[in-house]
């Protein structure tokens, strides 16, 4: 039987860091390297791959701005500032110089809104899909960053916007949902195709929370790896999730929906450990940034387990947790 995702890079990859602290023993979503006695560089890498990240049929430049966004939101779970990235991409021959051009101008356009700038990277043809690989630089106070490791027994369990817009986004990009309205399919179909990472709240979440990661894989798979490399478990309650109003309508007219939409990924959303006694400060961040949050459970000693409840007292049953490439 093969290794699933962590189990592979536990058992293969890990090895490979010799030990060396930066690497975080690869069990966070970036590095860090010291800098000065001031700063550190935090670094992220992600890959996405046509018919697994996006669509091939998604217009060329949102598959860019998706592609670079991904990136700036683990910088944004770390409270990192953005400074630069490096692209390498495996270019199909279908891709004509008319979408790569329309690529490059997401990029640009995204590069300008972020103020990140292109420092380099490479490119090759490919007989396969097209694959784009990132590499996100981003800048800290050395010491401050926030792992995924510091949630502690007792703390609430954040997210950051609304939960399932991007799995249900991509049910509409592949012509399901046709029953809401053609305005609410449109919002959905945009959170898959270009996520907003929240580095302004990541940045203010810096000595606030105790531990974050952004939301790719699902929910509930994402807390989880929070919880295992907390070494706590977690309670969530379904009813505190937010969803955004097509979301909500959406899971009116399919109640099954509702599990998809915790388990399904795709949001890019910040989810967080903190204390009770900084639900303030919390609240306050939020405002600041013009970024809605919701607290919707809490962290427990125990088992690194996460169960999902409601107001009554029952438990949501999973057929899984989240997304898996393995």
């Amino acid at each position: 039987m093969a290794r699933g995702e962590f189990e592979t890079i536990a058992a293969l990859f890990k090895p490979l860091t010799r030990g060396n602290p930066a690497a975080l023993g690869l069990r966070d979503d970036a590095a860090r390297l010291r800098i000065s006695a001031r700063d550190e560089l935090v670094v992220t890498a992600d890959a996405l791959v046509s018919g697994v990240h996006f669509l091939d049929r998604d217009p060329p430049g949102d598959i860019a701005r998706k592609s670079l966004r991904t990136n700036l939101s683990d910088l944004a779970a770390k409270g990192a500032k953005p400074i630069g990235y490096f692209l390498s991409i495996a270019r199909p021959r279908a891709w004509t110089d008319r979408r790569m051009t329309a690529f490059a101008r997401g990029l640009s356009a995204d590069g300008a809104e972020f103020g990140v700038p292109l420092l380099g990277g490479d490119s090759t043809s490919t007989p396969g899909p097209l694959t784009i690989a990132i590499t996100a630089l981003g800048t800290m106070r050395r010491g401050t960053m926030v792992l995924r490791s510091g949630a502690r027994p007792g703390d609430d369990i954040w997210v950051s916007g609304s939960i399932g817009d991007g799995a249900l986004g991509l049910l509409v990009a592949t012509g399901k949902l046709r029953d809401i309205a053609v305005r609410h399919r449109a919002a959905l179909l945009a959170r898959y195709r270009v996520p907003e990472p929240k580095g302004r709240l990541g940045r203010a979440l810096v000595g606030v929370a105790h531990a974050a990661m952004d939301i790719s894989d699902g929910l509930v798979a994402d807390l989880g790896h929070i919880c295992t490399t907390s070494g706590v478990g977690a309670n969530v309650e379904i009813d505190a999730v937010p969803f955004s109003v097509a979301a909500k309508l959406a899971i009116e007219r399919h109640p099954e929906l509702r599990k998809v939409a915790i388990t399904g990924g795709d949001d890019y959303e910040l989810l967080f450990a903190a204390p009770p006694s900084a639900r303030a400060k919390v609240l306050k961040a939020a405002r600041a940034c013009g970024t809605s949050v919701a607290r919707i459970g809490q962290f427990h000693a125990g088992a690194s387990k996460v169960t999902v409840g409601d107001r009554q007292g029952g438990v949501l049953r999973l057929a899984h947790t989240g997304f898996t490439h393995f």
